[in-house]
């Protein structure tokens, strides 16, 4: 039987308590067995990533208490439930089935009278052939030409999930000929963000993707009202630049307003919606319907090892286990999210949203106030650019900050070049490791200005290249880490409260209805 309950009143959390700042690292790295934990404490991920926690500041002996957690926790069977159709989201009384987007984990999930692996399967097949068309010159402009960009207009989840997706796989698809479509993205409501992008693509030749599950996000329809002025001022028809993603009981479904429309359902949160036809339709026609494919075969086998009750066996897990040693039990409050890769230039963006929309929380599941943290502040840069601005914190800042480090042997696009006898991206890799080993074991100096202390605890994400399945697996990773932090946490990650007042009292200021304060700030805005 599944139980909900909080993380202090489970026991082997009062043992972790105990083992507060029990390792060193920088002895445990640059001692004598330091070689040998670097080989121990790794663990192979999907898609052939690794993840190496050697510089966390755990032993067999914390290990051992939080494999006890993760069963007292029943992190295995609450993903279990999930992916069969229970109603994890409390909150707004869902399922949560963004894994059933890219593979049938356990049993049919049924839901009035749907299957939903059907249906999901059903809105892929149709984006691939409408991404076909669009490819082949089937579907034209209205002067039969072929269409070249294609321009995402959504926010959060609907923005920043593709955005980041797109961007990772970019180069990659140009250097193996599977580039289709260049793709812009549209999410800011200020205008200026509209405007920059429309004047960058030649309108006639453009797809616009309209996303927004409920067909009633205000800064999306701002946003779409505001490019079709631009459509219909270049004296082109709209409903012929336009596609939308949206479930199937919104205003944008069957609407002759658009070319097409793609659907998704109430059980795939925003965030969680990349491998959704929001991911979906963007990437396949930027790159073709193989290739986002490819890139959920990569997320589905990520989510298999997530159901492996060994911690030894399940990345998700550890990191999900070590993050919460980290910030229950060392009291840190924040992480960085660090890759040294440019094509995942966005991806800390989303992972913000992904980690901290789902675990910012202050009460349970059920609505009762908890007495220890949750989710902690994310943020990042690619390195080795963040290197020449936040590091200098993250060295030498009294708050200490755990980081995550991802990194690839090889580059994208098979490009570089031999500068002073290596290459950019032996001189990028080299980067990375030296990082781990400085915040790890310090550098002692006489100077106060030039002394390191170390201990400062980080973990590393590594592969040969970032590929459509490498990418796939990377991010069902992070939502599956970031989904047991919820289950040990128990917090309902798949609501977003938080987000909803801001939008409630823009709409009350534009209705003019507000007093006090509220008129005071409007007023200085002139609304």
């Amino acid at each position: 039987m599944i139980t909900w309950e909080n993380l202090d009143t489970l026991p082997s959390y009062k043992k972790l308590l105990s083992l507060k700042g029990q390792v060193e690292l920088k002895t445990a790295i640059s001692g004598e067995n330091g070689a040998e934990r670097v080989v121990k404490y790794a663990m192979p991920m999907a898609e052939g990533l690794t993840y190496n926690y050697a510089a966390k500041e755990v032993n067999a002996q914390i290990l051992g208490v939080l494999e006890s957690l993760a069963k007292e926790a029943q992190l295995v069977e609450k993903y279990e439930d999930l992916y069969n159709g229970a109603v994890i989201n409390t909150g707004e009384k869902r399922l949560v089935l963004h894994q059933l987007l890219r593979g049938q984990l356990g049993k049919d999930v049924i839901v009035d009278g749907v299957n939903k692996r059907e249906f999901y399967v059903k809105q892929q097949k149709a984006i691939a052939e409408f991404a076909n068309d669009i490819h082949r010159g089937t579907i034209t402009n209205e002067k039969g030409e072929k269409y070249k960009t294609a321009v995402q207009i959504g926010i959060g989840g609907s923005d920043l999930g593709p955005r980041a997706m797109y961007l990772a796989l970019k180069n990659w698809a140009v250097a193996n000929d599977t580039f289709k479509m260049n793709a812009e993205f549209i999410s800011n409501v200020d205008p200026d963000d509209g405007a920059a992008v429309i004047a960058s693509v030649d309108l006639a030749h453009t797809i616009f993707i309209l996303v927004s599950k409920s067909g009633t996000t205000l800064e999306t329809l701002t946003n779409e009202a505001f490019v079709k002025d631009f459509i219909k001022k270049a004296g082109l028809d709209p409903a012929k630049h336009m596609i939308a993603v949206t479930s199937e009981t919104s205003p944008l479904a069957n609407n002759p307003a658009y070319m097409a429309s793609f659907y998704m359902d109430d059980y795939i949160g925003g965030r969680y919606s990349a491998t959704s036809a929001v991911g979906g339709a963007v990437l396949s026609l930027a790159f073709g319907p193989d290739i986002f494919a490819r890139f959920l075969n990569g997320a589905a086998a990520a989510d298999k090892t997530a159901k492996n009750p060994d911690i030894y066996k399940n990345p998700s897990m550890m990191d999900a286990l070590i993050g919460i040693y980290e910030r229950n039990v060392q009291d840190y409050r924040y992480t960085a999210v660090l890759p040294y890769s440019q094509a995942l230039n966005r991806f800390p963006a989303h992972l913000q949203q992904l980690d901290m929309e789902s675990n910012g929380k202050s009460v349970n599941r059920f609505g009762k106030p908890m007495n220890y943290l949750t989710g902690p502040v994310i943020f990042g840069e690619p390195g080795t650019n963040g290197q020449h601005s936040f590091y200098q914190l993250l060295h030498q800042g009294t708050n200490i900050v755990p980081m995550q480090f991802i990194a690839f042997t090889e580059n994208q696009t098979g490009k570089d070049v031999v500068i002073e006898g290596s290459t950019s991206q032996k001189k990028l890799c080299a980067n990375v490791a030296a990082q781990i080993i400085a915040f790890a074991c310090g550098k002692k100096d006489e100077n106060p200005n030039k002394n390191f202390e170390g201990n400062r605890p980080s973990s590393l994400i590594y592969g040969k290249q970032l590929t459509p399945e490498t990418l796939g697996a990377l991010l069902a990773h992070y939502e599956n880490k970031i989904m047991f932090q919820g289950f040990i946490w128990n917090v309902n990650s798949f609501d977003q409260e938080g987000v909803q007042l801001g939008k409630k009292l823009a709409k009350a200021v534009l209705a003019g209805d507000i007093d006090g304060a509220l008129k005071k700030y409007a007023q200085l805005l002139n609304i």
